[in-house]
């Protein structure tokens, strides 16, 4: 006999998802610093994106089997806890580095081991974060995995906000140093800011996983949520494509709403320093050295800040807008104020009034993380949410690749290295995405959801 998952307690939500804070307060870091970092070990704007392809391609190898061997695995810690630990060791080690790329430069240019860095950080940060999203729908009833779904964007958005604010905050705050030199290019403060986050996101992780219980293999049978299948056994890799071949129609549904979603996070990631820099500080796209252009770097730290900030609070609201209208008419209508905010990126003159901008994008942000999966989990058999999870990241990363093969080269032949015509574009692609989503299907479209 079937029995419902039990309900859990709001403070047992919140603990299982604490360490997608210190996930996102590296992340964070990553995202706006990475290029800051690359440009200077020497990255010219037009290779940017091919650098930051590493972050992708990784993300689409490790998360479909990371999801398939979670799903399988039982041990004493878990199912899923094994991989948010081990993820987060490695993550932590590669933030440490990455800034410090330059003391390894022997033979290879420090551009280039900043990178792999870079890969070694998102291909980490990749093995702790898709078992996060299974652990909702493993643990979550389906009247609560909205608002679990809320929490995991509430905590990014905390982690965000002070991922991205800490350089700034360690340099005007604790005066920390942040002039570049030749013998160091990366200044104290943003080299400072990598230790703090290695060491948040080891803490977090580690609080999940004492303080959260998994459903042993048993209890897991008994809230199958649908008739149990019997499948001939299957060797992992050859599974994972038979699953990728038999994904939800939602799923599928879903992956092209992600990849215009997406597509525009990666030119934002990108290109927003450069954007920044050249667009509202005056600065020639050559200039990567100069104490302005680590000005401005800065500031993209602080607008990063304010839009994960919006996130963080627009996610306590998304449940209660979902309720009042559906999942899909929540994420659409946050989808285009993302898409304005981009857009009106490009009329801005004066650093502040991007503040603005920065409102509609942080509201897109919260959505993305949380409405997708949400729509998502409903379709998905449970005893393979881990595999299904990770495969969906392929909708995730597939458009990062195709904007990181082809949006450098674009930056600098169509757009004559303006970068900001990358964030008017990437406002664009969100406003398409957010027409798509009215053809999805939700399957599990609960009114009662809070």
């Amino acid at each position: 006999m079937v029995k419902n998952k039990p309900t859990l307690t709001g403070s047992q939500i919140w603990s299982m998802s604490l360490g997608f804070l210190g996930i996102q307060f590296g992340f964070a870091l990553q995202n706006a610093n990475a290029s800051f970092i690359l440009q200077k070990f020497g990255a010219d704007i037009e290779h940017l994106s091919w650098f930051w392809l590493a972050a992708p391609l990784t993300g689409m190898i490790v998360q479909p089997i990371i999801g398939h061997y979670s799903d399988k695995t039982w041990g004493r810690l878990g199912r899923r806890r094994p991989y948010f630990l081990f993820g987060a060791i490695f993550a932590s080690i590669a933030l440490a580095l990455m800034p410090n790329a330059g003391l390894f430069a022997l033979a290879i240019p420090p551009m280039f081991i900043g990178a792999g860095f870079l890969m070694i950080m998102d291909a980490s940060i990749n093995v702790s974060m898709e078992p996060f999203r299974a652990l909702v729908g493993d643990l979550l009833p389906s009247e609560q995995r909205t608002y679990g779904y809320s929490v995991q964007s509430v905590l990014i958005g905390i982690g965000a906000v002070v991922g991205s604010g800490l350089p700034y905050a360690m340099a005007n705050w604790f005066g920390i140093d942040s002039t570049s030199t030749k013998a160091s290019p990366v200044p104290d403060n943003v080299i400072f800011s990598f230790y703090v986050g290695a060491i948040i996101l080891i803490v977090t992780i580690l609080w999940t996983v004492i303080r959260t219980k998994e459903y042993s293999p048993e209890e897991m049978k008994s809230y199958q949520e649908e008739e149990e299948v019997k499948e001939p056994h299957t060797a992992g890799l050859v599974q994972i494509f038979k699953d990728f071949g038999n994904m939800p129609k939602t799923m599928r549904q879903l992956g092209l709403v992600q990849f215009f979603s997406w597509f525009a996070l990666f030119s934002m990631w990108v290109f927003t320093t450069p954007a920044i820099a050249n667009h509202i500080y005056g600065l020639p796209v050559e200039d990567t050295a100069s104490d302005r252009y680590n000005d401005a770097g800065a500031w993209v730290g602080i607008l990063f800040m304010i839009y994960n900030g919006v996130a963080a609070i627009y996610a306590l609201i998304l449940p209660k807008l979902a309720h009042l209208t559906s999942r899909k008419i929540a994420h659409s209508f946050s989808l285009a104020l993302g898409g304005l905010g981009m857009v009106s990126m490009y009329f801005m003159h004066n650093q502040y009034l991007l503040i603005l901008s920065m409102v509609g994008v942080g509201i897109a942000w919260a959505s993305i993380l949380a409405m997708p999966y949400a729509i998502l989990a409903g379709s998905v058999p449970v005893k393979k949410m881990g595999i299904y999870m990770g495969i969906f990241n392929f909708f995730i990363v597939f458009p990062q690749i195709i904007n990181g093969i082809f949006g450098g080269p674009m930056v600098k032949s169509f757009y004559d290295s303006k970068a900001i015509y990358a964030l008017v574009m990437a406002g664009i692609s969100l406003f398409i995405a957010a027409i798509v989503i009215h053809f999805v299907t939700d399957k599990d479209d609960v009114r009662s959801e809070l």
